[in-house]
């Protein structure tokens, strides 16, 4: 059986999981605390990054590009019908949108809000010394950051009907793996980006979102609309 190494808030492996639902390729979920370094999983990845995917226990990838790469190369069909797998559709052009969002935001995102939103609110609650408070100077740079990338999402779903153009893509996987855990953390002003708040109604509501919407991770409730279609 295929296994997941990955932890239930990490934005990179929400985002494969998402993939992974959608085609109904089923994987064990091994959790990993990444602020641990264990070495038995440096071993197995020595940039210490999740996810890591072992295929049938013969085929390791580390990260989000190997592993959706790895997986649009593979699955040749949606397995529920006959149209395209929903990573890299569409002409040479399109393919290259989607790579370049992915990038935007497990790259751009990650280090403007999500990576150090997860330390200041998550990581920090498992701190050696102790549990540590949020910084309130740092809680605003990350608010007025997350502002802008929420308004950016808004303006490409008010022009497309997904983010990378006109059919559902690895980019909106990879953007639902960051926005899922910064409305899992009570984060996202949601009223304030209509356009961006129907874009992350329509993947909320597909099933392969709704073992996301089951993660809890202990000492961190998430708010009651995290799990509610109609937020």
């Amino acid at each position: 059986m295929h296994k997941l190494t990955q932890f239930r808030l990490c934005p990179r492996s929400r985002s494969i999981r998402l993939v992974l639902n959608e085609l109904s390729i089923d994987a064990e979920l091994l959790d990993e605390r990444p602020w641990e370094w264990r070495p038995a999983f440096l071993a197995k990845n020595p940039a210490g990054e999740l996810p890591l995917l072992e295929m049938g226990g013969e085929t390791l990838l580390c990260g989000t590009y190997a592993i959706s790469e790895f997986i649009a190369e593979e699955v040749s069909k949606h397995p529920a019908h006959t149209g395209p797998v929903p990573l890299f559709p569409g002409n040479r052009e399109a393919r290259s949108e989607v790579r370049r969002l992915v990038d935007w935001f497990h790259g751009k995102m990650d280090r403007d809000v999500t990576h150090e939103m997860m330390v200041q609110k998550v990581h920090n609650r498992h701190a050696s010394g102790g549990p540590q408070a949020p910084s309130p100077d740092v809680m605003r740079a990350l608010r007025t950051n997350l502002s802008y990338h929420l308004g950016y999402v808004a303006f490409l779903s008010g022009q497309r009907r997904w983010l990378a153009g006109e059919e559902l893509s690895f980019a909106d996987f990879a953007a639902a793996g960051h926005f899922s855990v910064l409305d899992y953390l009570g984060e996202v002003p949601w009223e304030s980006y209509p356009d961006a708040k129907i874009w992350y109604q329509r993947l909320k509501s597909r099933k392969s979102f709704r073992p996301l919407l089951a993660d809890r991770f202990p000492g961190v409730a998430p708010p009651p609309s995290y799990t509610d279609l109609d937020f």
